[in-house]
């Protein structure tokens, strides 16, 4: 039985989206709390990968270098919006095909290694991942005086639509 799972996969699907959208209208140069926003989306996709499935057996992306998960690491490594929208896409995809592949039983479970259940561990990234699309989204708010559109039903908005709200 996994209908648990299924809400959670219907569920993170417009978190995703909302994260796409707004790296699809933020100024990726514009300073939030002191570091350029595309910083603070990458810390933002790089939990959701690590944190979503479990954090102590993890394998960086092959771009990662060592404090670029922390927005105020100042590195070599800068990543496009391209590149970043790509690993967005892979987490997506690397999150729904997990959730296919638990039942409801598994979420009160800990993976290898890690003190928190996997349900605790999605719990935590529905925060942050709508922590920080929020944080992302309130700049833009604040650059364009437009907000960006929130999907809350995915079926009801498309990759056509207005990227900001009327």
């Amino acid at each position: 039985m996994n209908e648990l799972c299924q809400i959670i996969r219907r569920t993170v699907i417009p978190n995703f989206m909302n994260l796409r959208i707004a790296l699809r209208t933020y100024d990726r140069e514009a300073l939030c709390v002191g570091a350029p926003c595309w910083r603070w989306a990458y810390h933002t996709l790089h939990s959701a990968d690590k944190w979503f499935f479990n954090p102590f057996v993890y394998e960086e992306p092959e771009f990662h270098e060592d404090g670029m998960d922390n927005p105020y690491h100042k590195g070599e490594t800068v990543l496009t919006d391209a590149q970043l929208l790509a690993y967005l896409d892979r987490i997506e995809q690397k999150t729904l095909d997990y959730l296919d592949s638990l039942t409801d039983e598994m979420l009160y479970e800990k993976p290898e290694q890690c003190r928190y259940t996997r349900m605790e561990l999605v719990l935590r990234q529905f925060r942050h991942l709508t922590f920080h699309t929020g944080l992302l989204n309130g700049q833009t708010a604040l650059t364009t005086g437009k907000f960006p559109v929130w999907v809350n039903e995915p079926e009801k908005w498309s990759e056509g639509d207005a990227l900001f709200e009327k």
